[in-house]
């Protein structure tokens, strides 16, 4: 409760408006998929929690991961079911330990770290490989939409990665991997309309995920003053 209270009159519009996006597309789409609307709201709400560096919002992104990789299993879109549940679930739990174990002060929020040249060569060197284990399985599952589903796995692990290192530039990193999820999604409503809340969802995620990274360096600068 003290955590919804450290919430701008900005950030809960914010929030206000993306599940109101979302609850719209659901009762206006036919035959609405109940787990897609529960995943999409959960998944909103999580990305407001960690806009503003609460470990809070990792625990609703496990959360989110395991539902978004059932509903993404029903869809046959297997790269996304064993990103979400083999890599972004992990990474989530990795990333709230760490964020418990470096928090700023007594604020509630993760303290920001710098992202070295090292770090940053290391996490991009070991994604290229891990996108070409993935292309390759996915081929072999016979994954719809493959090459967007490998990128949607390239851009995730990076994003988890930079979450994990608590730098800002997690958020740009998910902005992109958004970007690919509604190309993606987009396909998908357009053969069922029932995946429009999810195609929504990640709409709400690009705006928010863009704030987050504008939240993220008002930490930093803020926490380095």
């Amino acid at each position: 409760m003290r955590l919804l209270c450290r919430f701008t009159i900005f950030e809960r519009c914010l929030w206000a408006g993306s599940a109101s996006a979302v609850l719209i597309a659901f009762f206006l789409s036919p035959n609405g998929d109940p787990l897609s609307l529960a995943a999409s709201l959960i998944g909103v709400t999580s990305l407001i929690f960690l806009a503003r560096g609460y470990a809070a919002g990792q625990v609703l992104m496990l959360l989110f991961a395991t539902l978004y990789g059932i509903l993404s299993w029903q869809c046959r879109y297997y790269g996304e079911m064993l990103t979400y549940v083999g890599m972004t679930a992990p990474m989530a739990l990795l990333s709230l330990i760490e964020w418990l174990r470096h928090p700023y002060k007594d604020s509630g929020e993760v303290a920001v770290a710098p992202l070295s040249g090292r770090k940053a060569l290391f996490l991009l060197a070991v994604s290229l490989p891990v996108t070409v284990l993935f292309y390759f399985l996915l081929k072999w599952l016979g994954t719809a939409d493959l090459l967007i589903s490998t990128l949607s796995v390239a851009t995730s692990f990076i994003a988890a990665g930079l979450t994990l290192l608590r730098s800002p530039l997690y958020a740009l990193a998910y902005a992109g991997n958004d970007v690919v999820l509604l190309v993606l999604w987009g396909f998908a409503s357009v053969k069922d309309p029932s995946h429009l809340p999810t195609l929504i969802c990640f709409g709400a995620f690009l705006v928010n995920d863009l704030y987050g990274f504008i939240s993220w360096r008002r930490m930093q600068r803020r926490q380095h003053a």
